[in-house]
């Protein structure tokens, strides 16, 4: 069987062992036994412990499988790649790969001996994490069908095996994100200890291109990063002056001076602008509001490059309305009615409520809607570079052409790059300076809201 078939087949048995737990303690219960928990506690007991086990072991034999075999495979390579270096002998390795799914392009008869050991190796392994699987699947609802009695603690056990899954779960997102971390913080502190982070920090001259080979001429690089911070700082702060405003006066209307009928539709075709896909706001933007704009500026006497900060800036502002209005209106809608209906009852205005009583209630909420969208901006790829272009111009005029963190970490990594060069490397130096931003910019949106939240009883 293959991963996709035992993965069926364990789910099959563990459907059938929640109906053989449940039905036995229907069965003991029928004799006027009482039993400690409900039946459907001891149905899903035996289908836990018959449905992780085998999924675990599945995990486990998918993440080592790959390393064992490629392992067992070099001794059956030619000695003169055994003794070349690790490239050579990882290259040499996916050939032989591809020869074996009948992928490869020239045959290799010096590997015909790997090729078919490789095909021996799978079949064998295919064949014993099939048995062990579905041996350890049958064996768990063996062992959980005789220990399911009327005294058995079955709905405390069900409790604590999922307290302990949902606790796995956070361990898994905790310590993803410190994986993530760590790899960045690694890259950036071998960028660092090429380049300066006083010039990549301060530096107003960003032009990475350097030497690929040592025997290659080629400008040494320049790694001034402030032109790309200037840059995301424009561009984002267009498209919030576009959808802080629109976004959260919608949701105001919306949730306050909407009727039912005006709410049914056009909520849902706010939140269309949510499903688009950015490459089409890029053509958007480079297509129509580009052009536009630089005729408007022209007509007008003003300067404006084909791709400029403010096409991009305004077409992302539209693309984070729904980001705004929909979080925002959520958030109204949840204060409590009776706050409102107090703010009437002391002859306040609907206005004055909305204002005096509402947004402060829901202030948190709307910081937080705020802050998303801020993430987002900053985020935002392909519209940047398909609207406001990839030089990096130190520049204050929207109409200028500029670009973004996100987009010249893109252009960094596209195409073979050496991993241990100065340029590549900058991409993960910029990444550490995003997630620190991101990360000051979550701190002061939390001391906001700690000052200017409302307290109701």
């Amino acid at each position: 069987m293959n991963y996709s078939s035992l993965i069926i087949a364990v789910l099959i048995l563990l459907g059938g062992a929640y109906l053989l737990g449940r039905n036995r303690a229907r069965a003991i219960a029928s004799q006027g036994i009482r039993l400690h928990s409900l039946p459907t506690h001891y149905g899903a007991l035996m289908a836990l412990w018959t449905g992780l086990p085998p999924l675990l072991l599945l995990l486990i034999w998918g993440l080592a499988e790959a390393p064992i075999i490629d392992h067992l495979l070099i001794a059956q390579l030619p000695e003169a790649i055994q003794q070349g270096t690790s490239s050579e002998i990882q290259l040499t390795i996916s050939k032989v790969h591809n020869l074996a799914i009948g992928a490869g392009i020239d045959a290799a008869p010096e590997l015909e001996p790997a090729v078919r050991h490789l095909i021996d190796l799978q079949q064998r392994t295919l064949l014993l994490h099939s048995g062990m699987v579905l041996s350890l699947a049958l064996l768990g609802i063996a062992l959980t069908w005789r220990r399911i009695k009327a005294d058995m603690r079955a709905r405390t056990e069900v409790e604590s095996i999922v307290r302990r899954l949902l606790f796995a779960s956070s361990g898994v997102a905790v310590l993803t994100t410190l994986g993530i971390l760590a790899s960045v913080l690694y890259e950036a502190w071998q960028f660092f200890g090429k380049v300066s982070p006083f010039e990549f920090l301060f530096g107003t001259t960003w032009s990475p291109q350097v030497a690929l080979r040592a025997d290659q001429s080629g400008s040494s690089g320049s790694f001034g990063a402030v032109p790309l911070f200037a840059g995301t700082l424009l561009i984002s702060l267009i498209a919030m002056f576009i959808a802080v405003p629109v976004g959260l006066m919608a949701a105001i209307y919306l949730s306050e001076y909407a009727t039912p009928t005006i709410r049914q539709y056009a909520k849902p075709a706010l939140e269309i602008l949510a499903g688009i896909p950015t490459v089409v706001y890029g053509f958007f933007a480079a297509l129509t509001v580009a052009p536009v704009i630089r005729e408007l500026g022209e007509s007008m006497g003003l300067a404006v490059s084909s791709e400029s900060a403010l096409a991009a800036g305004l077409v992302m502002g539209i693309m984070i309305i729904p980001f705004v209005s929909s979080l925002s209106d959520d958030v109204i809608n949840a204060v409590p009615q009776s706050l409102r209906d107090g703010s009437y009852g002391l002859g306040a205005t609907k206005s004055e409520t909305v204002k005096e009583v509402v947004i402060p209630a829901a202030l948190p909420g709307i910081v937080g809607a705020i802050m998303l969208a801020v993430s987002r901006a900053i985020g935002e790829t392909m519209i940047v570079a398909m609207a406001a272009g990839l030089a990096a111009n130190l520049t204050a005029n929207p109409l200028d052409s500029v670009t973004t963190v996100t987009v010249q970490i893109v252009t960094l990594l596209v195409g073979d790059q050496e991993f241990d060069s100065p340029k590549t490397l900058a991409a993960f130096a910029l990444g550490l300076v995003l997630f620190l931003v991101t990360l000051v910019l979550n701190f002061v949106a939390l001391k906001v809201v700690q000052k200017y939240r409302e307290q109701y009883d």
